[in-house]
Order: structure tokens, then sequence, then C-alpha cells
């Protein structure tokens, strides 16, 4: 693929028809290797791709940066939108993608951009896994956005989460269930993380 990102690949081994792919974006100063644990029951099922944000951002990587948290810098939130939205049209394309089963996972940032696709990108996108993120403002009041009746979305805070608070996560809920959106929301006894019991229950959501 001819992509500005670096990315991790896995292929189901059996390739005799179009199949289900995942989209993985991970939190700020991780890395393209922090998610695919989270969902390697989809392995010999599903194509996984794991992006890496293009921003050095010590210890890792970051999608995008912040004026202040919840204020993601306009510019540079656009620009890697378009990005991503261009990579998964392409992966569609390139790798015969089942389009009916097209699901997108994020963590923290990972989270606000697939949150964001989901918005912009109408029914190429069937579900969503947002762990722990928000909406931006300027998405839902100047982002030109498309239904999401389709749409299923898992979204999941921690109740002790100290960088991305939790009453963000419930105002993300009530905004997919005002637009139409099949809303599952839950919140864990943690802080900014997946605990075990909420990677059961995202396993749960994306089998279904």
């Amino acid at each position: 693929m001819k992509s500005p990102f670096t990315f991790i690949h896995t292929a189901p081994k059996a390739a005799n028809k179009k199949q289900p792919a995942i989209f993985l974006l991970h939190g700020m100063g991780s890395h393209e290797g922090d998610l695919p644990q989270l969902v390697q029951d989809f392995e010999k099922s599903h194509h996984i791709f794991s992006l890496r944000g293009p921003i050095e951002f010590k210890p890792g990587y970051a999608f995008f940066t912040n004026e202040e948290e919840g204020k993601p810098i306009r510019v540079v939130f656009d620009e890697v939108l378009i990005y991503i939205q261009s990579f998964i049209r392409e992966a569609i394309v390139e790798f015969e993608l089942d389009t009916e089963q097209i699901y997108v996972l994020g963590f923290s940032q990972g989270a606000v951009l697939a949150k964001s696709l989901a918005l912009t990108m109408g029914n190429v996108i069937q579900g969503v896994v947002a762990l722990s993120g928000y909406v931006p403002n300027f998405v839902k009041t100047e982002y030109k956005k498309q239904s999401v009746e389709h749409l299923n979305i898992f979204i999941s805070h921690g109740v002790y989460d100290y960088i991305i608070p939790p009453k963000w996560g419930e105002e993300s809920k009530e905004y997919f269930e005002a637009q139409g959106a099949n809303v599952i929301f839950k919140t864990y006894n943690d802080g900014h993380g997946v605990t075990p019991e909420n990677r059961q229950d995202l396993i749960a959501f994306l089998r279904q």
C-alpha cells in the first residue's frame, strides 16, 4: 500500500472469500504493537491492521497533538483523519475486504479518531470499539457527518480515568444514541487503561 503510515498487518490463512477487517489505532505515546493483543482471538478470521501514529511522542508515537486534553490541534487532526480514511479505503480494495464487516478499534486518542471516522465515513464502517475517548467539539459542529444509524459502537471508560474524564465517555454515548447508532456503554473500576473484563466485553461485542 502507498501509505504514510508504518503498520502491522496480519491476514487470515484461508483467503478463499472476502474477509472482515479490524483497524487498530493506539493511544498517545504508544505504538503499533500495543493493541493487537486485544484482538488476537480474531487473527484466523480477520485481517488486522495496526497503525503507528506519524508523530514521534516519547516513549512512542501519536496520531495528533493537543492544545490541551480534549482540544486536538485542528490542522493536525484534520490531516491525520484524512490519511486514515484513505488507508482504510485503500486496504478495502487492495486486500479485497468484506465491505460489510469493517471495524475500527481505538484506545485514548485512537478512540477519538475511531469515533470521528465513524461519523465521517458513514456505512464504510460497521462497528467501532472506542476505549477511553471522546468526540471533539469541532467534529460535532463543523465536520460534514454521515449517518450512523447502521453503526454498532462499544464505548468504555474507566471510572477513575485521570487523563480523559469518564463523563466524556458518557457524553459520547449520549451523542451517538442521539444520532441513531446502536450503543453499548460500559464502565470499569480502572483508570486510563483496559481491564481483562473490558477486553472480554469488547471481544464479545466484535463476535456479535
